[in-house]
């Protein structure tokens, strides 16, 4: 009598990728329909939560922390701006340079949603544990630096990602 073979998944289904991008996706969408609801697009949440609490950052580094497209950030800070959320400053040594910086009424406009992102995160994290969920972070801060470089690289880079 043979045995059964073990039922096995797909290919993504083992596929750190394909895995992070399905968790993202599902955690992500949870809290995104919190900020719908609470009145602002996920694009200007994006923003909001990448400015708030830092420095100024210039548009390459908005874009890659609020996962945009420099055109689509562009749109998405015009708009900002004319709410009086953000402000755009020049760069003091280099005019090809645009910086980024949450106003006071940008900051009070997401602090509810950054309250709410961190109850969310605990949630999702509780059945992990502290430790574990750390060390998951860690590791996911380790990753981005890592691969930070080959996404800058250009369109060959971007074909190593499927």
């Amino acid at each position: 009598m043979s045995k059964a073979k073990p039922v096995e998944g797909s290919f993504v289904d083992g596929y750190l990728p394909a895995l992070l991008a399905q968790a993202s996706h599902l955690i992500s969408g949870e809290f995104h329909r919190i900020v719908t609801r609470k009145g602002m697009t996920v694009s200007e949440w994006r923003v909001l939560a990448s400015l708030a609490g830092a420095e100024l950052m210039s548009i390459g580094e908005l874009a890659r922390s609020s996962i945009m497209k420099q055109p689509t950030l562009t749109r998405v800070l015009d708009r900002m701006e004319s709410r009086g959320h953000v402000q755009r400053v020049a760069h003091e040594k280099d005019r090809r340079v645009t910086l980024v910086a949450i106003t006071p009424a940008g900051s009070r406009q997401v602090a509810d949603l950054i309250e709410l992102a961190n109850e969310h995160e605990r949630r999702v994290l509780e059945p992990f544990g502290m430790a574990r969920s750390q060390e998951l972070k860690k590791t996911l801060r380790k990753m981005i630096e890592l691969h930070e470089s080959l996404a800058e690289e250009g369109p060959e880079a971007e074909d190593l990602e499927s």
